[in-house]
């Protein structure tokens, strides 16, 4: 049986003290703010709603099951990182984006950049040493480059991986 999201526009329509929702439904974390927002439970069959386990992703345990050749992240130190940079090219950019790795005390392990006119793209490939905190790195990173200047996005190596294979 296929899925069903509930949106937040459908909470918006639905309304109401509650919303209850059969097994085979997933709520959106848009429809979770604004029903906690408007201060409506979402129930599921067994009470309140709970997200379901992730049966997608190189952490599903279907994943693990189907892809075993799948190979683990190539950095034996720690985790790898795949930072993807992208905006508006001035001196500067790639120092502020490895100053911020160094800090973390990450190995660039391997970079590619272009320029096409004022804008350029940098992908760097990074391994983290053992104890930092994915969470918090991925977070001091993709603050850097302002509002309008570029975008940092940094992922796991293993969902990479995941995500382009063939």
């Amino acid at each position: 049986m296929a899925r069903r999201f509930l949106t937040a526009e459908d909470v918006r329509r639905l309304g109401g003290p509650e919303i209850h929702l059969d097994g085979d439904t997933v709520v959106t974390p848009q429809a979770a703010e604004a029903a906690a927002a408007m201060g409506i439970r979402i129930a599921g069959p067994a009470g309140a709603y709970a997200p379901p386990m992730p049966d997608r992703g190189p952490d599903a345990a279907r994943a693990q099951k189907s892809l075993p050749h799948m190979p683990e992240p190539s950095s034996t130190d720690g985790i790898g990182l795949v930072v993807t940079v992208v905006g508006r090219n001035r001196p500067g950019v790639l120092a502020e984006v490895t100053a911020a790795l160094g800090n973390a005390e990450c190995d660039v392990r391997d970079i590619s950049q272009r320029t096409v006119g004022t804008y350029f793209h940098m992908v760097l490939t990074c391994a983290v040493p053992p104890g930092r905190d994915f969470g918090t790195l991925k977070d001091s990173l993709q603050c850097l480059g302002g509002e309008s200047d570029y975008v940092v996005r940094v992922m796991h190596e293993k969902v990479f991986r995941f995500m382009h294979r063939v």
